[in-house]
Formats: C-alpha cells, sequence, structure tokens
C-alpha cells in the first residue's frame, strides 16, 4: 500500500518533493569529502575549518533532504563563518578570497528562493522578503566576485606618468646587432615614435612565414624562442631547426636563407644569433689596465664575408655566414663550420647542445653549451671557447676543471667531463673588454657527492673573463653547492647603479630562478646591495656536503620568492585548494632550499623559476628594471636504487617539469619530479602565476608589479577556458622597453602582445596573435618608422603551432612618419 502524501507534502510540488533529496545527497556527499580531507589535513597539523565546514555542509544536505528550512539556516551561519575565516587567514586579497567563499555564495543565492518552499511545507510563514534580500544580497556579491575575476590584481604606478623625455642621449636608438639589443642586453630601444598615447593605433605593418613550424608536445620538443637581429635594413631570423633567413626589415619580403637539417628531435630551438662587421673601426676598451682587443686577422681573404652572421646549431656547430647572400664563409673554420663537439669525447646530441646565441666579443666570438640536466654522472664538460671571428681559429678555452690551461686538449684527452656549464646568453662590456656569463652546475643537479671542487667553485656563479685571453676577471656564486638545478638562467645585464652617495657605479644585474636580484660591480664582482648568508636546513644523503648557509640578495627586492604557508594555498574552488593543502602538509618544505631526499620535498620556486633564460630589460632614462618571472613549485623524490643506476634519460628537458621516475646515471638514485599542480592542472599556491615588475634602481624597490596574462587560451584537459581572467600566467620570453614610455611583452600562455606603461604598470594596448609566442620583442626604425617586431610560433603547454614573425607600426598617415 503505498504512502499517501501528508498535508505538507501537498504544498511542495511533486518536482521539489523528488528534487530536494537529490540535492541533499549531493550537498551530503560534499560534505563528506570535506569531513574526510579535513580530517585528513588536521592529521598532518593542518587547520580545523574544512572538517568543520564539512559538517555544516552534510546537516544542510541531510536537513535539505529532510526537506526543513533550518538547511538554509545551517548554510547561512557556515556561508558567514566562511566568510569570516576568510578574512580572517587571508585579509582582503582577491583571489584567495575568492576560492574561499565565491562557491559557497553562489550555493546560498541558489538556495535562498528555495526557503519559502520549505517553510510552506512546514506550516510556516514563506518569509519571500527576507529570503529573496538574502538572495539578492548573496547576487551582488557574486557578481562582484565575478567581476572582479576579470581585473588585473597588483600593484600598480601612479597615475601621473612622467612626460617621456631622453636623459641618455641617443641611447638605444642603434639597431638591434646582438642578442639582448645591446651587448649589454638591455633589450632597450630608445625610439620615442610609438609612445603611450598613440600605441593604440599600432597595426600590423607584414607578416613573415618562416616555414618552420615546431612542434613540442611536452615542452621538450621543437619551440620558437628567437629575438630577431636588426642590422640597416635587414632582418635576420633564425627558425627552431636553425634555418637562417634575412628579410627585408620594413617590408617582410625574403632576401636569402640558409638551412642546416639535423636529425636532432629533442630540445630543438634557436634563441638567436650574433654579428660582426669588420668594416667597422675596433672599439678598443677605456678602463684601465684593460686587454686591448685583437687586430681583425687577414691572413684569409680580406674580401671575403666582411658582414658575418654567428648561429649556433642544435647539433653542436658554430657556423659563420656572410650576412649580404647567406652563403657560409669558407675562410671560417671548416669552409664557415666549426665541430664545438670537438675536445668535449662522447657529446652527441641532445646530451651536449646550443641554446643561446654566440656572443661577439671584440673580435671574439664565444659560445658555451647546454649539457643535459640529471642524464648522467660522466657527461660533456661545460667549456667556454673563444675563436677568432675571421679565421675560427680557437683562441682561448674557458675549462671550469682545469681554468689555468686556455689551450685545447692534446690528441686523446679530452677538456674536463661534467663540469658547469653556460647554457644562457652571455654579456660583453667592450669598456673593460669582459665577457660576464651565467654558468650552471656539474652534470648532476640533485646530487652531488662526487662534485670536485672545482664544480664547487663555478657552479650557479656568474663568470668574469677577459674577452681577448679567456683568463678570469672574477666570479660571484649565487647558490652554494646547488641540488635544485637553481643555474643561473639569464643574461646579465650591464648597467649604471646609482648609489647611496649620488654616484653611479659601472655594474650589472642578474635575476635567478629564485626569484633574486643581484647587483655586482663590473670591475670586482663585489656585490652593490645586501647580499645576506641566510642559514638553511640540510638533508639526510649520505656524504652530501649540504651547505649550511645560501646567499640572499635581500638589498633588492625579491620576486615571487615569499615562504608558502597554508594559506597560500589555492585553488579554482575549495575542493581542489583542500586537496593542495593536504599535498602541501604532506611534503617536507623549509622554505626557499629545501634540499631534495628521499622523502617529498617541495622546492619553491622550482628549477623552471622564478625567473629564467627571457632576461631584464632596462631603461636607462628612468633608470627602471623590468621583470617577469613565473611562480611554479616543482616536488622532488629521490628514489635509492638497488643497485647504481646505469640507465639514463635522453637529455629532455621536459623531465624538469613532470614526469615519471628518471634514473640518475652513475649515482644510486632515480628521482621523480613533478610540478606543485592541483588535480585540475592549476599551480597549488595562491595567483598570480606569473608577473611584470618595475624596479626603481634608485630606490630599490618595487614601482608596480602586474599579474602577466590570462587563462583565455588555456587547456583544462583538451578543453580551451576562452576566459580573459588576467590571473597572471607563468612566463618564459623576455619584455622590450623602449624610449616612448612603454614595456612590450608577448611570451605568456595566451595569445597576446601587449604593451604596458612604463610608470604605472597599465595595460594600454594588445594585439591577438595566431599563435602564442615564446619570443621577445624588438624594435628598430626605418625610414623614420619605427617597428615592433615578435616571433610567434606557440605558446608552452600550447597544441597551436605556427610560423609567423610579425612587424607592428603606427599607419603610414600618422602624424611624424615619413612618407614614400
Amino acid at each position: 500500500m503505498s504512502k499517501q502524501p501528508t498535508d505538507s507534502d501537498k504544498q511542495i510540488s511533486k518536482a521539489v518533493r523528488i528534487g530536494l533529496p537529490v540535492i541533499g545527497f549531493v550537498g551530503l556527499l560534499l560534505g563528506l569529502y570535506f569531513l574526510i580531507g579535513g580530517g585528513m589535513l588536521i592529521a598532518r597539523g593542518g587547520s580545523w575549518y574544512y572538517l568543520l565546514a564539512g559538517l555544516a555542509l552534510c546537516a544542510t544536505g541531510v536537513q535539505l533532504a529532510r526537506r526543513r528550512s533550518s538547511a538554509f539556516t545551517i548554510f547561512l551561519v557556515f556561508l558567514i563563518a566562511t566568510a569570516l575565516w576568510a578574512v580572517w587567514e587571508v585579509g582582503f586579497d582577491f583571489w584567495p578570497l575568492n576560492t574561499r567563499i565565491f562557491m559557497f555564495s553562489m550555493i546560498g543565492m541558489l538556495l535562498a528562493p528555495l526557503v519559502p518552499v520549505l517553510r510552506k511545507g512546514e506550516g510556516k510563514t514563506p518569509a519571500c522578503g527576507k529570503a529573496w534580500g538574502v538572495a539578492a544580497l548573496l547576487a551582488v556579491c557574486n557578481v562582484a566576485f565575478v567581476w572582479g575575476m576579470f581585473v588585473p590584481h597588483g600593484k600598480f604606478g601612479a597615475e601621473a606618468t612622467p612626460p617621456i623625455a631622453s636623459s641618455a642621449g641617443n641611447v638605444g636608438t642603434g639597431d638591434w646587432s646582438a642578442y639582448g639589443h645591446s651587448a649589454g642586453g638591455d633589450r632597450f630601444a630608445g625610439f620615442t615614435q610609438i609612445d603611450r598615447d598613440n600605441v593604440k593605433d599600432l597595426q600590423v605593418a607584414w607578416t613573415f612565414h618562416t616555414g618552420d613550424v615546431p612542434l613540442s608536445p611536452d615542452g621538450g620538443g621543437s619551440e620558437d624562442q628567437e629575438t630577431p637581429l636588426q642590422v640597416g635594413r635587414t632582418l635576420f631570423l633564425c627558425s627552431p631547426h636553425n634555418t637562417v633567413i634575412a628579410v627585408d626589415a620594413a617590408s617582410g619580403t625574403e632576401k636569402w636563407r640558409h638551412a642546416f637539417p639535423t636529425h636532432t628531435t629533442v630540445w630543438v630551438r634557436c634563441r638567436g644569433l650574433a654579428y660582426f662587421d669588420a668594416t667597422r673601426p675596433l672599439v678598443q676598451p677605456t678602463v684601465a689596465g684593460s686587454t686591448p682587443v685583437s687586430a681583425i686577422d687577414t691572413s684569409g681573404d680580406p674580401a671575403a664575408c666582411r658582414r658575418r652572421i654567428y648561429m649556433n646549431t642544435i647539433d653542436g656547430k658554430l657556423v659563420s655566414l656572410d650576412a649580404d647572400n647567406g652563403k657560409l664563409c669558407d675562410n671560417f673554420g671548416d669552409h664557415g663550420i666549426i665541430d664545438l663537439k670537438a675536445g668535449l669525447g662522447k657529446a652527441q646530441s641532445p646530451l651536449y647542445q646550443l641554446t643561446s646565441a654566440p656572443t661577439v666579443a671584440g673580435t671574439t666570438v664565444v659560445v658555451g653549451g647546454r649539457v643535459a640536466d640529471n642524464v648522467s654522472l660522466d657527461m660533456p664538460g661545460g667549456v667556454i671557447r673563444g675563436f677568432d671571428v675571421m679565421t675560427g681559429k680557437m683562441k682561448w678555452a674557458f675549462d671550469p676543471g682545469s681554468p689555468q690551461d686556455h689551450a685545447a686538449p692534446v690528441a686523446g684527452k679530452t677538456f674536463t667531463r661534467s663540469t658547469p656549464n653556460v647554457w644562457a646568453p652571455m654579456t660583453y662590456d667592450a669598456t673593460s673588454n669582459t665577457l660576464y656569463m651565467p654558468t650552471g652546475n656539474a652534470a648532476i643537479d640533485l646530487w652531488g657527492v662526487k662534485r670536485t671542487a672545482l664544480d664547487e667553485k663555478y657552479g650557479a656563479s656568474i663568470l668574469a673573463l677577459d674577452a681577448t685571453t679567456g683568463v678570469e676577471k672574477w666570479h660571484f656564486q649565487t647558490v652554494h653547492h646547488d641540488l635544485w638545478d637553481y643555474d643561473v638562467p639569464m643574461q646579465p645585464t650591464l648597467i649604471d647603479f646609482p648609489m647611496e652617495d649620488g654616484k653611479k657605479v659601472p655594474a650589472l644585474i642578474v635575476g635567478t630562478k629564485m626569484g633574486q636580484l643581484f647587483v655586482l660591480d663590473r670591475l670586482t664582482g663585489k656585490p652593490l646591495t645586501k647580499v645576506v648568508e641566510h642559514p638553511v636546513k640540510t638533508g639526510t644523503i649520505p656524504n652530501e656536503p649540504y651547505s649550511k648557509t645560501q646567499p640572499l640578495s635581500v638589498g633588492m627586492p625579491q620576486i615571487g620568492a615569499e615562504v608558502l604557508d597554508d594559506a597560500d594555498m589555492w585553488g579554482v574552488t575549495p575542493i581542489d585548494q583542500l586537496m593542495c593543502r593536504i599535498s602541501f602538509r604532506g611534503m617536507r618544505y623549509d622554505g626557499l632550499f629545501t634540499a631534495p631526499d628521499t622523502d617529498y620535498a617541495l622546492s619553491f620556486p622550482g628549477s623552471l623559476g622564478g625567473m629564467n633564460w627571457g632576461g631584464l630589460s632596462y631603461d636607462p632614462n628612468a633608470g627602471m628594471i623590468y621583470v617577469n618571472d613565473m611562480r611554479l613549485g616543482l616536488w622532488v623524490h629521490l628514489v635509492k636504487e638497488a643497485q647504481r643506476s646505469s640507465a639514463t634519460s635522453n637529455g629532455n628537458e621536459a623531465v624538469n617539469a613532470g614526469m615519471g621516475a628518471v634514473p640518475l646515471g652513475g649515482t644510486p638514485y632515480s628521482v621523480t619530479k613533478d610540478r606543485f599542480f592541483s588535480p585540475l592542472g592549476i599551480p597549488c599556491q595562491k595567483p598570480p602565476f606569473g608577473s611584470l615588475t618595475a624596479i626603481d634602481l634608485k630606490t630599490r624597490s618595487v614601482a608596480w608589479q602586474v599579474p602577466l596574462g590570462t587563462v583565455k587560451d588555456t587547456r583544462l584537459y583538451g578543453v580551451q577556458m576562452h576566459m580573459p581572467s588576467p590571473i597572471g600566467m607563468p612566463t618564459i620570453g623576455g619584455s622590450l622597453t623602449t624610449g616612448g614610455g612603454l614595456v612590450f611583452f608577448a611570451a605568456t600562455q595566451d595569445y597576446y602582445l601587449r604593451a604596458f606603461d612604463s610608470s604605472t604598470g597599465k595595460e594600454v594596448w594588445k594585439a591577438r596573435l595566431p599563435v602564442g609566442s615564446q619570443g621577445t620583442p624588438m624594435s628598430y626604425t626605418i625610414d623614420g618608422r619605427q617597428y615592433i617586431v615578435i616571433s610567434a610560433g606557440g605558446a608552452r603547454q600550447s597544441p597551436d603551432r605556427g610560423d609567423y614573425v610579425i612587424a607592428y607600426a603606427l599607419p603610414q598617415t600618422h602624424q611624424g612618419i615619413q612618407r614614400h
């Protein structure tokens, strides 16, 4: 006999009678999730909030299933308590506040209209006004939360922007003839035609297709990360697979190309080229005691290849091309090519590759080399070599394992194996004829028991060498006994650093993966701002000679290097946020420099950074630098092997960003590493995940900091999000600063080239790219018209790929542009 509906039941529609138990059951499941997860978190010493939230949600679900209006009362008390707890834990920081409240306030808004129905079913007055009033209040809160998702949250500069004035003369108005614009790596174009007021009028001037579409599903294959060169009316490009192309800089019309086919498939890229003009007078150093620049070697054909382009190939060669026609310079090396694997011993690609542009230093062209990380204890050495720009004859070598010997090894011998290497771009100071280079580490980053005293000396340092002789002038170490892959990842930038007494000192500044900025005297290598030796905890790996202190540059802002705590854990919803908090509590984390061990150790920032190879840009007029960073944590788990491993990885750098167990060849361990992500594939710590920061060198403080990039083109489980939410995403390239008061940037996860006001950080223009970019913008002027150029081959972690080089300029009819 079926149960007859009660009088209360008759007051509620059949749909509601069926739907409420279903909703209540979902609420009960949600409550059980928080109850169980909260219990796990408490067991790991975490917050009690989630367990209490689980109890409240379970009670709400049960009462909803019973069709009791008290369900909403319980939920409303829980929601108010959640809001108070959220403000107590994170203050009014938007993104952390949003993830704690928004999901529950949406649920509350949807539940409130059910209250009159439930009360009517209980024989009570419906209280429609109160219920809808609460719903309306929550709706207003939710609209505010949604609005806030599409507004940049950061620190902005003063709205009153100073006038654009050049106090540095014609600085930055020459050709873009080196990787970082100047040999000093400033990435500053002093042209003022494009400025804050007219940048909105920029349009595509021309588009060029290289014909080389990079494919890299995991970030370890082929990627376009180039910055072109511009000399006179010609733009010089290099594609990921090492095709050099010359195009007309004003029209994008191809002049010539020269391809260098290889069979390499791992870590394929060309970040830039180098240029030398033998027809120009040599610049000799002006600093007292400097070694002169060698005269141009005219032993070959003095009329051949007077203007040269140099490129490192991915399979370990240095090539020299005639800049006028693209033909190999026959009098350089072996008919235009030098085999850089000579003297290295076993050094097949991709274990030894070249991923940064060569550096022309006077009449010496200098190369380092990438030695794949965490493959084996027996790897090629990280020797740096200088070759004559005309003949290709080796002038010197700097072997970190034998720093006093500058000659090539005798027959049957090799340069010292497995030494620290220089894979990032170098910087040249013509005033002292000095090369400044960022060094990496010995072959295995995560296990340092077998490192030599010289490995320890030169690892993760800035190394200054005489460009003519290769003799060391000084070195400065940024990490002691590096076990984190914290090699110095970028080109140092030469600056005139303002001291407290008003004087300016010739200096260099470099950023690190740890979010540190070191300012060093160019002549001595001594820090010009305060650096302290910070005590750090050690691990338990047998015989590991841990360093008990690490350098911290506390005299300059530290970017994205704060010590994480529970409150910093984040998620799109409280559901994945709870998972991140549980994961965080399940790892060992001692702040920056948490030593890897056989447990699960969290490194933040991880080995991707922090800052990376894109480098800094420097505005000498404003005395400002501009830094982009990414904030990605990485957990590391060393696994003791039953016997010493002889297996190795293939040298793919994708292993540093998510992988299974990888053997550390020749060591007692293998390693598992992965990004510190939520189950949704989102970083577990609060946003931003990438930012652009302006630093005033005079005050040594942050002038502004804004999130960089949106989730518009981000894919979760293959589905594009399409939301232009400026949360700030990881970045990989570098910035361009101009005399027009602008900072251009493109290497975000979404497909845009952006311009920011260099004084305030306000985004003043953006252009949609056909695919994402990993390149650094550059700028030049031809016939009175300023161009902004970007190479776009596809963003990291994106399936959309292309072969675009795009130039932007103001319309020809714009005031101040020369017409033809």
